[in-house]
């Protein structure tokens, strides 16, 4: 049987991380622009999408724990994969009450899945390219806070879709950071 030396288990858990984060910045920026097109009321294929964020999300968080079970974050991801897991299911009901009860769940869970993330960032901060999930965690929270607040005036989804659009945004950046460190540790 062949072990990785410990300068091997980084390398190779940051490249994980950084194919896992083109991935997501890929499925939320194709979300984001669907939901968009259907922001206006929640229709059958509307509702579909609001469910299968959060789902995509656990299904990331699992492979992301299975990528960084020695690491202090592992734990941690089982907490988001729990938020991601309720939140699936609470929008499965939210999108029969209406665009305010979306609105509500969905703020709930940006703001504890926003909190976690910014934890697991903080806890990820030697690895490297860390600092756009720390910036996304922290504005998760607060547009979690934000989409509580404007829910009972707001007859769209289009919130959402910029929320995602912007995390999106912050994967990317954080996988390209991951993806020059990587080549800068290659040459060094």
């Amino acid at each position: 049987m062949t072990t990785a030396t410990t300068e091997e288990r980084p390398a190779t858990f940051a490249a994980a991380l950084r194919n896992l984060y083109y991935v997501r910045f890929g499925f939320a920026i194709i979300w984001a622009v669907l939901v968009a097109f259907t922001a206006s009321t929640i229709g059958p294929f509307s509702a579909v999408l609001l469910v299968l964020y959060p789902a995509f999300d656990l299904v990331a968080a699992i492979v992301d724990h299975r990528a960084s079970r020695a690491t202090a974050s592992a734990p941690l991801l089982f907490v988001n994969m729990g938020l991601s897991l309720l939140a699936a299911i609470a929008l499965g009901f939210a999108v029969t009450a209406g665009v305010t009860a979306v609105l509500v769940v969905w703020g709930i869970w940006a703001v504890t899945a926003g909190a976690v993330q910014l934890i697991v960032a903080i806890t990820r901060y030697r690895l490297g390219a860390q600092w756009p999930m720390i910036l996304s965690g922290g504005i998760s929270v607060l547009a979690g806070v934000g989409f509580m607040l404007m829910s009972a005036g707001s007859t769209s989804l289009v919130g959402p879709a910029g929320y995602a659009t912007l995390g999106g945004i912050f994967f990317l950046i954080s996988a390209i950071r991951l993806q020059r460190s990587a080549k800068r540790d290659a040459t060094a």
